[in-house]
């Protein structure tokens, strides 16, 4: 998987996320300088490990969805592109296997959701008020009275609310799996950074070693099998 974005920040760095060694570079005979005289600096992210296929138990796992909404997702051409199809089919595969499913977005969209995968009854419906699905909700406890231990994230985007909950989610101590078709961002600079996020945060999987326990996967709908 190869994502190669450069960024000129205002601060007077450059930033190119590419596959190879991380290296950094200022001053180099030949670079630019930023518009403030600033050298720039380079820096190489190392590649992305593919997704990886996995098998989750559905008594428990919970599926995650956030903010498929009108007008967060309806404004977003990658949300209603690939994502939301592909979500589509992950929930028809959730829902076949009896696995609980939760929806979090901000209180004023509540009643927004996208018909393609509005909440069903049975469905847990909850308010956020962070990046972290986690803050000041009743999340954790809502999982764990359903002994759910694994959670698949989902939703928009990528960067953002799916990376804040990984860390959430394994400080803890679930372990997480990030379909790679179902969250994404506005940008190929952003859906980089937030899977390296993602892979290198507490308790980290670098490799993305399938299922590491109290970490997050990297996965895609149809690598996702429940037994």
């Amino acid at each position: 998987m190869k994502l190669i974005r450069t960024v000129f920040f205002t601060s007077g760095f450059l930033l190119t996320v590419c596959c190879g060694t991380a290296v950094t570079q200022t001053g180099a005979p030949g670079t630019s300088s930023s518009t403030d005289g600033k050298p720039l600096l380079t820096l190489q992210m190392p590649a992305l490990p593919d997704p990886v296929r996995v098998v989750l138990k559905p008594a428990t796992t919970a599926l995650l969805v956030f903010d498929m909404v009108d007008p967060i997702c309806t404004t977003q051409p990658r949300c209603t592109g690939g994502m939301l199809p592909a979500l589509v089919s992950l929930m028809a595969q959730v829902r076949k296997a009896g696995v609980p499913v939760f929806y979090g977005t901000r209180a004023p969209t509540m009643s927004k959701w996208l018909p393609e995968v509005a909440p069903a009854p049975g469905d847990t419906v909850f308010a956020s008020y962070g990046q972290d699905r986690f803050y000041n909700t009743d999340l954790d406890k809502m999982l764990r009275a359903k002994g759910i231990t694994t959670l698949i994230l989902t939703g928009w985007k990528i960067s953002g609310s799916v990376t804040y909950t990984s860390v959430g989610a394994t400080l803890r101590d679930y372990t997480v799996v990030i379909p790679v078709d179902t969250s994404s961002a506005t940008t190929d600079y952003e859906v980089a950074i937030g899977m390296f996020q993602i892979l290198t945060q507490f308790n980290a999987n670098p490799t993305n070693e399938p299922l590491k326990a109290q970490a997050s996967t990297l996965s895609r709908t149809d690598m996702i099998a429940f037994q």
